[in-house]
């Protein structure tokens, strides 16, 4: 039975400067790669679109439905530090919004569906190999509770896209709580659009951050605003750290205003810990280096306060001061977020400042031993209430052994159940990861021979990421020397 369902586009009440309006461009031979049916269902979908031909129409580009009015967002953004005025969706369509049992609003976009006004020469394609990636690995971050933007349907297109060889061509319908970006203000910005910032300003607490409204004081309210969005990307970021994400490409027009994961493209999770890992092959430098997020997380924030100073005070330097003292204190929220997640890691249920220096001398163990970051909390709680021999996963650590001595003695005078200090870790370490490696041989499945089999079955197991299962154990083991990957793609 198909089920009511209401669509919106608020966006369109934007200033016109941040949108175009345009249409998708037609595939040859659309095919089913995946459908997620739980997000489906929540988002009130009818059922007609659940692995129907109306809904191979849909996702594919081919023929949208009456609700859908398909728009490309304009935005700036600084890339790698370098600031370009204009960039917006060169290959993604903004379709419309839904709202989920709760009531809360999402939108629905196409990513890889053709040029848009924001194309730059570019074809506006992706490849089927980085709409693989970004529908796993969006999935896995939103089961383990990290906020993300969401897969709700893969297709492939049956045409190549052209980059360095001739790839696959795919489409990613994703659902996010919104697009908007630092950059959507900076784009305003830039344009010297004032009023424009006010209203994407306005929009943005009504979508977002509601409790701000009956804030009177408009200044207050855009500081606050500041403030509250500074709040979810540190949380944000402090999460990407606990569990060893690396997101690779952390510019502006990649930062969003919901707080939420997005454009999964060169990212990885760290297998052997390295606290200046990086895996994308464009950040020669390492700006994006896992150890440089929450310094790049205090950068972005900088410049999307730099875009609410007209609002927050018609005197600058009343504004630049006050808009300051947030910015200043990030380093401070950070620290207190990273030290509560990685305290949790390690048992801790109320964690101090002086236990800093017990979990960087863990890290600086692991780096040491080079021990798999996501196995070496995993199994931690094994050595709980050990006092032979670590177990081999740590016997190149040579402070080891002196560190679970201090663990457990800080564990024993907490007052803390072991117990309890076990149900903690085991909460939040998690055994199984999107692994470099096993992405890349799905992809290659996929391209060699167009074998989704390996797709499906890492899906199924990254989906009980704590499980302990026969069929699941292939997933759970880093790589070998020669699988290891050393280098991510943006995929575009």
């Amino acid at each position: 039975m198909t089920m009511a369902f209401k669509t919106t586009h608020s966006y369109l009440q934007l200033p016109e400067s941040s949108f175009q309006a345009c249409q998708p461009t037609p595939v040859a031979d659309a095919q089913w790669i995946a459908f997620n049916q739980p997000l489906a269902t929540s988002l009130a979908l009818p059922e007609t679109y659940w692995l129907s031909a109306e809904g191979l129409s849909l996702f594919s580009g081919n023929q949208l439905p009456d609700w859908a009015t398909p728009v490309a967002q304009a935005y700036a953004g600084h890339q790698f530090g370098h600031f370009v005025p204009q960039l917006g969706d060169g290959r993604a369509l903004l379709l419309a919004e839904f709202s989920d049992e709760a009531g809360q609003r999402f939108d629905v976009q196409l990513k890889g569906s053709g040029p848009t006004p924001y194309s730059r020469g570019g074809d506006g394609r992706s490849p089927l190999g980085p709409v693989l990636r970004e529908y796993l690995l969006s999935e896995y971050m939103a089961r383990i509770g990290v906020p993300t933007t969401r897969a709700l349907a893969a297709v492939a297109t049956g045409e190549s896209v052209q980059r360095e060889t001739a790839e696959p061509g795919a489409i990613l319908t994703r659902v996010a709580s919104s697009h908007l970006r630092v950059g959507s203000f900076q784009f305003l910005l830039a344009k010297g659009d004032i009023d424009g910032l006010e209203r994407l300003s306005e929009f943005t607490v009504q979508r977002h951050y509601p409790q701000l409204k009956q804030i009177d004081d408009d200044g207050q309210r855009y500081l606050a605003l500041l403030d509250a969005v500074i709040e979810k990307q540190v949380q944000l970021v402090t999460h990407w750290m606990s569990i060893g994400f690396i997101h690779g490409v952390m510019n502006t027009d990649n930062t969003s205003l919901s707080g939420e994961t997005i454009d999964y493209g060169p990212c990885a999770f760290i297998d052997e810990y390295r606290a200046n890992q990086v895996f994308s092959f464009i950040d020669k430098r390492g700006r994006y280096a896992y150890n440089q997020q929450p310094a790049i997380l205090h950068w972005n924030m900088a410049r999307l306060a730099e875009c609410l100073l007209p609002l927050i005070d018609n005197h600058k330097e009343t504004a630049v001061q006050l808009a300051t003292d947030l910015i200043n204190a990030i380093p401070q929220r950070i620290s207190a977020a990273w030290l509560e997640r990685m305290g949790a890691k390690i048992g801790l249920n109320a964690v101090r400042a002086e236990d800093k220096p017990l979990i960087e001398r863990l890290l600086q163990s692991f780096e040491q031993g080079q021990v798999d970051f996501t196995l070496g909390f995993y199994q931690l709680a094994d050595e709980l209430n050990k006092q032979t021999t670590p177990a081999a996963l740590y016997a190149d650590c040579t402070d080891f052994s002196g560190w679970r001595d201090d663990w457990q003695q800080r564990l024993s005078h907490s007052g803390q159940p072991l117990s309890e200090a076990e149900r903690t870790m085991r909460a939040c370490n998690v055994r199984r990861i999107p692994r470099n490696h096993q992405i890349q041989a799905v992809i290659e499945a996929a391209y060699t021979d167009g074998d989704l089999r390996p797709f499906n079955a890492l899906h199924a197991a990254l989906q009980d990421p704590f499980a302990t299962a026969p069929e699941f154990d292939p997933f759970d083991q880093p790589p070998a020397a020669p699988q290891r990957v050393t280098n991510t793609f943006c995929g575009t």
